[in-house]
């Protein structure tokens, strides 16, 4: 299982998700976790996409086989629903490992929790950058006539 906002999709998210279907082996599922709006809203940011947008992207990503919105009051809900063997962190996220093995073991849920230590470097690899970029870039608005 792996988790996130997945606000505006970049080779980071790609790289995560690779990464966290490797965990499990050989014909492992990657179950995907998609953080509320509300969620993203109190712990990052106000998203740009919306939580049912995001979700039907994360949904096409090849690593994916499923995915499912969070709770907006217990994160380990969705946990206790699937009960996945592998919980992927992603190496950008603030979790406390530690504080999230010792929840899981409370709520006698047997998961390994491991770090995804990698990061794909790119110059746009994260939505924040993403975002400070479109900010940046001076647009005219012929150039937009398209759009």
């Amino acid at each position: 299982m792996a988790s996130g906002t997945f606000d505006i999709i970049h080779p980071g998210h790609g790289y995560y998700l690779k990464e966290s279907k490797k965990l499990g082996g050989e014909n492992s599922k990657l179950v995907v976790v998609v953080a509320r709006d509300a969620t993203v809203r109190s712990r990052k940011r106000v998203p740009i996409v919306n939580e049912q947008q995001r979700l039907e992207v994360v949904r096409m990503l090849k690593p994916v086989d499923e995915a499912y919105l969070g709770s907006t009051t217990d994160m380990f809900k969705i946990v206790e629903k699937i009960k996945p063997d592998i919980i992927s962190i992603g190496s950008d996220q603030d979790f406390d490992l530690d504080l999230l093995r010792k929840e899981l073991r409370e709520r006698n849920l047997n998961v390994k929790v491991v770090r995804i230590t990698g990061y794909k470097k790119t110059v746009l690899d994260s939505s924040c950058k993403i975002i400070r970029k479109i900010k940046e870039t001076e647009f005219h608005e012929d150039e937009f006539k398209n759009c």
